[in-house]
């Protein structure tokens, strides 16, 4: 198996609620090594909550590389920060290609072997630069997922590395240093995204929070679950990994049984869901990257 890299960010993952030691145990049984980019408020990198110590009991070996960062609070702007944190840990990854997770992301264990095909498919074709993950965005709970047109179904989440490839704007997905789309091939492997399936004061800390990152004076925000258009019940197996964070972190709310409250933007999401449901195609679809012919296993 070709060198693989797995990295990582995050500032504040226990105050936050992150999922962060789940998400590098989901990648950590195909990557040669862990790049671990961890965030604090002051220069002097001394501030933090505990974070850097706590992943730091908790990964221990010559695989695991911690890196400490300041979060420039002057990077206001689009949450450029994100990406400028991505981009550090990036920049550390020694692999020749690179399997990125975020803190509240994880990978199923049955996908690992999916992954591991679709390098093998890399390896013989150079036009390759990324790999196209499926997502699942939990929404309130664990059993509880949104899929509609106003959140994507797929990003980059496994680059090649030395391409000048870099992680932009928000750290969503990746591109060229000259922001251009990266040639991907779809793969049957799939992120969970535990984002917005918090305790609600944990959501309201983190809500308010990324804020911050986003806006120059935000005003607080008071958090609280709505039930929307585009919600499911989630009966599938999650990652073992997540386990003990789902036993920690799930909520006593029913959010499929919140009153609904239409909205007539509503309207266009119903008619594109139903497009997408029977074509497979969705309409105003953003991507950031370029869909090349084929799959993993041509």
């Amino acid at each position: 198996m070709t060198y693989l890299s797995g990295f990582s960010f995050i500032k504040h993952g226990l105050t936050l609620g992150y999922a962060i030691k789940q998400s590098i145990q989901s990648i950590e049984p195909i990557c040669d090594e862990i790049v671990i980019n961890v965030g604090f408020d002051d220069k002097n990198l001394q501030k933090d909550d505990g974070t850097w110590e706590y992943l730091n009991d908790n990964f221990k070996g010559p695989k695991y590389k911690f890196l400490k960062s300041w979060w420039d609070p002057s990077l206001k702007k689009d949450g450029l920060i994100l990406s400028q944190q991505t981009n550090i840990a990036l920049k550390e990854c020694k692999g020749k290609y690179c399997q990125y997770i975020q803190g509240d992301e994880a990978i199923h264990e049955d996908d690992l072997k999916s992954i591991e095909d679709a390098i093998l498919k890399m390896e013989k074709n150079g036009n390759i630069d990324g790999l196209i993950f499926k997502y699942i965005h939990f929404y309130g709970n664990v059993d509880v997922y949104l899929y509609t047109r106003r959140i994507y179904r797929k990003e980059v989440r496994l680059i090649r590395n030395n391409k000048n490839i870099i992680s932009w704007k928000d750290a969503q997905g990746f591109k060229t240093a000259d922001l251009k789309k990266l040639n991907c091939i779809e793969i049957p492997a799939t992120i969970y995204h535990y984002g917005w399936a918090r305790k609600e004061q944990i959501m309201h800390t983190k809500v308010n929070s990324f804020n911050k990152l986003y806006h120059e004076n935000p005003d607080e925000e008071k958090f609280a679950y709505q039930r929307m258009w585009g919600l499911h019940s989630f009966t599938k197996s999650h990652p073992k990994v997540m386990e003990s964070w789902i036993a920690e972190h799930r909520n006593d709310v029913d959010v499929l049984g919140l009153p609904y409250k239409f909205q007539f933007k509503d309207v266009g999401l119903m008619i594109s869901d139903f497009v997408e449901k029977y074509t497979n195609y969705r309409m105003g679809e953003y991507k950031n990257f370029k869909i090349l012919k084929g799959n993993a296993y041509d």
